[in-house]
């Protein structure tokens, strides 16, 4: 039989039984993006969703358990939020679900009475914390790929991203890695998946999705923390990790920054400075380019510096420079 023809002859009862439960109780499910789901939020909730920590991860599920018998377990330990049934495009259960309930205390208590349960005997599942995984990692980017070529495209193809930064790759010489995270878990999910699909192009060039993960994010952490040979080295993104705390002036200019750029609702400023010319008697010339969501064009141009900070780097304090050029742009000064 062909592979469709046969999902949808083997467990006949039990989607029988899924759907004469859902016509007796009125649950309505909905299944989109490969996974089934109630409420988020349920009906005649009020007010906002639960806070973090509230959501529990459950595996092991036999492929043939569905919602008529998930639902009414976990809600029997208290209120659920949203359940989520991971399913197949041909509708076969994946064998993992995610309940969210109103309060932390409520998923714990489920963690405590369902980890280990036997939904049939013999079929025991697991149930613990659910990781909120916001991160995603592009691996084997061109070594030439620069952060505002990449960050307007995955904006566009994805929704939701908070920050990327550039490292040089762990695994591929010559090759860039990309850390992406994004506001929520269900919008890293989904960034993943279109991402994993090829929605990004990037001169042709081949790409891995995957979910950033602690060691390697520590990895990364630990290369960045590393004093450069040379402060001449391009400075990538604000949102990059420093090996040391902004001095107090660079970081009230940028905060000043910020705080106007939100008050006007642009988005966060993106700074990147290059430095391209250093005179003997100590000046240093750089390139900037600053890019800001809401504002209709990027501002790009040159600038002389003469470092005079301690402790700080030529970097930061020509973001400082760009940073109070830029508000006296937008009709602000400190």
């Amino acid at each position: 039989l062909p592979p469709q023809t046969w999902s949808n002859s083997v467990y006949q009862t039990s989607k029988r039984n899924l759907l004469a439960w859902e016509k007796e109780t009125g649950i309505k499910l909905v299944q989109i993006n490969g996974q089934r789901r109630y409420g988020g939020p349920p009906p005649g909730w009020m007010g906002g969703p639960p806070p973090a920590g509230t959501e529990v991860y459950i595996g092991k599920l036999p492929p043939d358990v569905y919602e008529d018998t998930l639902i009414p377990l976990f809600q029997s330990v208290g209120k659920l939020y949203e359940f989520r049934l991971m399913m197949t495009f041909s509708g076969l259960n994946r064998g993992f679900a995610y309940a969210r309930y109103c309060t932390p205390q409520t998923a714990q208590v489920a963690i405590a009475t369902f980890n280990h349960f036997q939904v049939r005997r013999g079929c025991a599942i697991l149930v613990c914390r659910s990781i909120q995984k916001r991160e995603l990692m592009l691996d084997g980017l061109a070594a030439s790929v620069s952060q505002w070529e990449l960050e307007p495209t995955l904006r566009r193809v994805t929704k939701g991203m908070l920050s990327i930064t550039l490292h040089s790759s762990p695994s591929e010489r010559e090759a860039m890695l990309a850390v992406l995270k994004y506001n929520s878990h269900q919008a890293a999910t989904m960034a993943k998946k279109t991402l994993t699909q090829g929605a990004l192009r990037l001169r042709g060039l081949g790409m891995r999705v995957d979910w950033l993960h602690h060691d390697l994010k520590q990895k990364l952490q630990l290369w960045q923390q590393r004093p450069p040979s040379s402060q001449l080295h391009e400075s990538k993104s604000l949102a990059a990790p420093k090996p040391l705390a902004l001095s107090p002036v660079v970081q009230s200019v940028l905060d000043h920054l910020n705080i106007l750029c939100w008050r006007q609702r642009l988005g966060t400023p993106v700074l990147f400075t290059k430095c391209i010319r250093v005179t003997p008697d100590g000046w240093l010339r750089f390139w900037y380019h600053v890019m800001i969501a809401g504002y209709p064009e990027p501002f790009s141009g040159f600038m002389w510096i003469r470092k005079q900070g301690q402790g700080q780097s030529a970097h930061e304090e020509a973001k400082a420079a760009v940073a109070q050029r830029i508000l006296h742009e937008l009709g602000e000064s400190l």
